[in-house]
């Protein structure tokens, strides 16, 4: 959140750092820096912090199935605790499947008391974020970017949840990793921001990323450097690609300059294939489509309102919608007007965002239209809710009921060469139909079941049913084993749409 002191933290930990490394200022090139600290057995070990200015790089590099960040340290002050953009943090967090690690910073100001500190876990276990004081998983470290204090300690948490989450790098083979931020530079043409994830880049290698080729011209730190090489962990900015790439593509060094240019022109037909198909978004009038497509078997919501009142309400009453088979989940809730941010979660996440009592404005509703991205608004919390059942009760498995059409005995079983056996039949029940399921009962023992009626005859014609009395013939598809005194019993699936038990 704003003013908790995230940017003063960042600083202290890399003035720290800086001043063990060289003299001067800092000059942040990239959005993402590295800072050697000491593992828990004495060795040189580097942390990457990724600097994300706002939301929009985390969630559209989650759209595109990217994991850039391994952990994420969130930041809340001590006097102020966990406020809305914290929580839609956390929100983005566990979207992303990233665990988090707690910062409480400001622990030095008088406000910070451990009455407020508690009360800051508890805000923080109501997000489900349970802290390890409490019995929880979650790390929460006291810090201070004034005095410093808990810095250490927090690179200390982040080296051993590396260690326990095995997070190891690659150093040799070819290098591969994950854009940052991209630009257009005057003299430079388009840059990539990017982070080595595995392997060894170094200046003169073939790059690729997404739509985007070249050879690497020149390779610059994060504090401005010119470098030759560059290993796992490393943020440095790039020049000699074709075109400006998107942040969060996957970018990968090949063997020749052919190859990158291959797989960049497979990219670039299929981004144009993707514009042309305009990738199919959820909507309350579509998602039981969706759902018989194997998509999802719940319906993910933003759920923005006026009030925080009304937020409880419709939590609650959207949590209790639904059965074991679907339900709602809100992926994310605040008081406030539709933005950019709830969009891209939404587009993000194939959520659908839902507006009570507020509104979004044109320039939000465009970034909707365009990332296909539904916004419903209501004003009654009724109508809210009865559009939500109808969208679950559309997706429901359907209850499906068996109507008895009619029998017939199978009297005689007739082989005819290159066609199979043909049963000649009285139907004792009701009417045989040439398109209805058939079952084979052989003293009350059903012999085969659901089976088709490849073809029925009355005398000679082919018929589309036959009624009770009437003798006929018929071939069963895929089945040959028939007897005389065989039933055949006739009948149909009804599917019968469900409600949503109240």
């Amino acid at each position: 959140h704003v003013d908790h002191g995230k940017t003063s933290l960042l600083d202290k930990i890399r003035k720290a750092d800086v001043a063990a490394h060289e003299d001067g200022g800092i000059t942040q090139h990239v959005g993402a820096y590295r800072v050697t600290i000491e593992g828990s057995e004495g060795d040189k070990k580097t942390v990457v912090f990724l600097d994300t200015p706002g939301h929009e790089a985390f969630t559209s590099m989650r759209a595109r199935g990217a994991n850039i960040t391994d952990i994420v340290v969130l930041v809340v002050a001590a006097d102020d605790g966990v406020m809305p953009q914290t929580i839609e943090s956390i929100n983005h967090a566990k979207a992303a499947g990233v665990p988090v690690v707690v910062a409480l910073n400001k622990c030095d100001v008088p406000s910070a008391t451990d009455a407020n500190i508690q009360k800051i876990y508890g805000q923080l276990a109501e997000h489900g974020l349970n802290p390890a004081d409490w019995g929880g998983e979650t790390e929460i470290i006291k810090t201070s970017a004034e005095t410093g204090e808990g810095v250490k300690d927090l690179l200390e948490v982040l080296d051993y949840q590396a260690e326990l989450r095995e997070l190891q790098a690659d150093f040799g083979g070819l290098a591969r990793g994950m854009v940052i931020e991209t630009e257009m530079q005057e003299g430079r043409g388009p840059v990539a921001r990017v982070l080595v994830q595995q392997g060894t880049m170094k200046v003169g290698d073939f790059i690729v990323i997404g739509r985007a080729f070249g050879r690497v011209r020149d390779m610059t730190d994060e504090r401005g450097r010119v470098i030759k090489e560059a290993g796992p962990s490393t943020p440095l900015e790039l020049s000699g690609i074709d075109m400006v790439p998107d942040a969060g593509e996957h970018f990968y060094t090949t063997k020749t300059l052919q190859r990158a240019e291959n797989v960049a022109k497979q990219y670039r037909d299929k981004e144009r294939q993707r514009q042309l198909a305009s990738q199919t978004k959820v909507t309350l009038d579509n998602f039981a489509e969706t759902i018989k497509a194997g998509e999802t078997n719940y319906l993910r919501v933003v759920l923005k309102a006026d009030v925080q009142g009304s937020i409880d309400v419709l939590n609650k009453t959207l949590s209790e919608v639904g059965n074991d088979e679907v339900a709602v989940k809100v992926i994310h809730s605040a008081v406030g007007g539709v933005t950019e941010s709830d969009v891209l979660l939404a587009d993000a996440s194939d959520a659908i965002v839902v507006g009570f009592h507020v509104v979004a404005n044109a320039v939000v509703r465009d970034i909707a239209d365009h990332r296909k991205v539904e916004i419903r608004n209501y004003r009654v919390i009724y109508d809210l809710v009865d559009d939500i059942k109808s969208a679950l009760e559309g997706m429901l498995a359907p209850e499906v009921k068996e109507e008895q059409l009619g029998v017939a005995e199978v009297k005689q079983v007739f082989k005819i060469s290159k066609v199979g056996n043909i049963a000649g039949c009285l139907v004792n029940e009701g009417v045989i139909n040439a398109k209805s399921k058939i079952r084979v009962v052989r003293d009350d023992i059903v012999v085969t079941d659901n089976r088709n009626i490849e073809a029925l005859r009355r005398l000679k014609d082919e018929a589309k049913e036959v009624r009770i009395g009437t003798e006929c013939g018929i071939r069963i598809k895929g089945f040959d084993d028939l007897k005389p005194g065989d039933l055949l019993v006739c009948f149909k699936s009804v599917e019968i749409a469900r409600k949503l038990e109240e």
